[in-house]
């Protein structure tokens, strides 16, 4: 990891356990086991690998498997409600694709449930008006047409509405919508495909890892077959990316906002920015610069 990536862990450590019902005695021995981890063998992992170790510490010490259901459930219902509006804003739009994209995209970064006073329609405004910072839709949609099949990894409850509209766009027959194998943050799961009716529109299937992230070597082999096998590959989200960034044997396009400065030198991009990039498009420039080596 990158040092950049350990402020950002324990920022995010924080925010949890303040999140969880548990006693005070609970955090703070929650905190010492943070601070043991990532002063011993935390720095040594990426990002992702972190960040399903810690994840793992919570799930021990406080024996909540799923801190994060109940945001889970309510985003994708908020979302599922607003999701007839946003499929007649497709099928009227005169380029379906790029705006069933756009929308898809503006889901990676709804954070309704963070802040009360969060509008998601000014957040998805913003996304449809914006210029792509790296923008290969174009070889995208060539490479749908293309391909025989497809493999979409999935990355947070709410935006898994969205990606259900882009999947019905494609309209794909052979479709393989890939969720969490255990809870981990608010990322998919089994269950949230199942809440919005993913497997309507893709083969759902669990990638069979709690890191919130697709890190080959944690995979299972049913997932591993698929991703071997797949003419093209979906990568929704900065962690899906993390895990794949030194890809270069398969066809990926990422899907996502850039949410931090490590991964904006890396692809070339500044934090904020939207970008629709494929992986051979990535140069890795400073060893040091990698988030997983």
């Amino acid at each position: 990891m990158n040092y950049q990536c350990i402020f950002c862990h324990t920022r995010a450590f924080e925010d949890r356990i303040k999140k969880i019902s548990v006693t005070e005695d609970v955090k703070n021995s929650l905190v010492k086991d943070f601070y043991y981890y990532m002063s011993n063998s935390g720095f040594m992992k990426s990002a992702p690998e972190a960040a399903s170790d810690i994840y793992g510490l919570i799930r021990k010490s406080t024996n909540i498997n799923d801190p994060h259901k109940k945001e889970k459930e309510f985003i994708n219902k908020y979302l599922l409600k607003l999701y007839p509006e946003f499929k007649r804003e497709v099928e009227f739009s005169e380029n379906p694709f790029d705006k069933a994209l756009r929308l898809s995209i503006a889901g990676n970064i709804i954070d309704i449930v963070a802040s009360p006073d969060y509008n998601i329609h000014r957040t998805i405004d913003h996304v449809l008006s914006s210029e792509f910072k790296i923008d290969h839709s174009d070889i995208l949609f060539h490479e749908i047409k293309k391909a025989k099949t497809i493999l979409y990894l999935g990355d947070n409850a709410g935006e898994i509405v969205l990606d259900k509209l882009f999947i019905e766009t494609i309209d794909h027959p052979n479709i393989f919508y890939a969720v969490r194998g255990t809870p981990v943050l608010n990322d998919v799961t089994i269950a949230e495909a199942t809440s919005v009716g993913m497997h309507d529109v893709a083969h759902v299937i669990s990638n069979g890892s709690d890191a919130p992230s697709t890190l080959i070597d944690k995979v299972s082999d049913e997932f591993r077959e698929i991703y071997n096998t797949a003419d093209l590959i979906i990568s929704k989200g900065q962690g899906n990316l993390e895990g794949l960034i030194n890809e270069k044997s398969k066809n990926i396009f990422f899907l996502f906002m850039v949410k931090c400065e490590v991964i904006g030198k890396i692809i070339g991009a500044d934090t904020g920015d939207f970008v629709v990039v494929r992986n051979l498009a990535i140069q890795n420039p400073d060893p040091a610069m990698q988030v997983l080596k």
